[in-house]
């Protein structure tokens, strides 16, 4: 049973920051610290897409740069089919709830992350994601404020 940490955008830009802000600083730091304490980290699909596309579009290259170089230095989980499927019956099973995570019409990266770590729980690993905003993706999975993920 291996333990995983799950990036979601939050937490994956700033670590990619070229900009050293105190925050960003201790997530660097937080994220270094990690595989000390046995713990696999994990670049998903979905978070490096998020990421990427505000990168390209704002022209920052060496935050593009730093993206590359992370994702050359730890697991990377691409998207496949089975995430697909599961992802939308997760989306179809939050708006049964009436506890939609995202517009109607939103692609909502928030269940495909989900997905990618509940197929890894199935997996029988145990699997948290860190992130800044645990609201949508506490409903279905262990989703931490980065900061807590000690």
């Amino acid at each position: 049973m291996s333990k995983i940490v799950m990036l979601d955008s939050g937490p994956l830009g700033m670590v990619t920051n070229p900009k050293n802000s105190s925050t960003c600083k201790e997530c660097k730091l937080w994220l270094d610290s990690l595989p000390l304490k046995g713990y696999e980290v994990v670049l998903p699909e979905i978070a490096d897409y998020e990421v990427r596309r505000e990168l390209l579009r704002a022209n920052k290259v060496a935050g593009v740069k730093r993206l590359d170089q992370l994702k050359a230095a730890i697991t990377y989980f691409p998207i496949t089919t089975e995430t697909m499927l599961l992802a939308a019956q997760l989306w179809a099973e939050a708006r049964m709830r009436g506890q939609p995570t995202a517009d109607p019409k939103a692609l909502d990266g928030d269940v495909i992350l989900a997905a990618q770590a509940k197929l890894e729980e199935n997996q029988e690993n145990e699997v948290i994601i860190a992130t800044t905003n645990v609201g949508h993706l506490s409903q279905v999975i262990d989703a931490r404020e980065w900061q807590c993920i000690q």
